[in-house]
This record gives structure tokens, sequence and C-alpha cells, in this order.
């Protein structure tokens, strides 16, 4: 098993910053990929970034590309999203997952473990 704890998550005006941060316990060596996704009210839960434990190979989705930068801390097993530039688009509840599989997975179904979420309000 494999626990993720996020923290970071906050009210914040548009233009403005935020860290998400993930940290992982347990088997985390069984960790594959890890990636952070967000559910805003009405929506699907989507990924916005994506990282390959072993190699740090980043992904990101269009919507946040150039603004968004997920990044690890080995040391503390720690999975990190900063987030620059933040739109009231951005606003939604993320959530880091992590999956036994290596690789560009975007879909939550290849995703085993998840965090308890963390809400981020963007205002205008």
């Amino acid at each position: 098993q494999v626990q993720l704890v996020e923290s970071g998550g906050g009210l914040v005006q548009a233009g403005g910053s935020l860290r998400l941060s993930c940290a992982a316990s347990g088997r985390t060596f069984d960790i594959g990929t890890m990636g952070w996704f967000r559910q805003a009210p009405g929506k699907e839960r989507e990924c916005v970034a994506l990282i390959i434990w072993s190699v740090c190979s980043t992904y990101y989705a269009d919507s946040v590309k150039g603004r968004f930068t997920i990044s690890k801390d080995n040391a503390k097993n720690t999975v990190y999203l900063q987030m620059n530039s933040l739109k009231p688009e951005d606003t939604a509840d993320y959530y880091c997952a992590a999956s036994r599989f290596r690789g560009e997975y975007w879909t939550t179904l290849a995703y085993e473990y998840w965090g308890q979420g963390t809400p981020v309000t963007v205002s205008s």
C-alpha cells in the first residue's frame, strides 16, 4: 500500500501562485508514476501533470503547460506542483495519485492510490 497526503491548497487571486505538496509513504518502491489531478464542480477529474517516478520525466496538460511545474524530492518522497499565473478556471480540488505502472498515463484508471485532495480557489 502507498499512502498519499496532499497539502498547500488555498485561496489566491488570479495571477498568483501556490505550491501543492504530496507526501508518499508506505511501499513507495512500488510507485511507477505519480500524477496531479483536479476536479472542478460538475466536471470530470482530469490529469494536469505527471512524473515518472524513477527518471523524473514530466508531462503536462495543455491547459497548464508553461504555468505549472511538477517536481519530486527523492529524499522526502514528496511530489510538488508549483502553480504560477493562476486563473479562475484553475479552481478545483487537486489530488495526487500514484500508479504502479511507469508511463504517460492520463486516465484515472491507471492510478491505484489517491490522496484526500486539497482545494484551490482562484478569485478573479
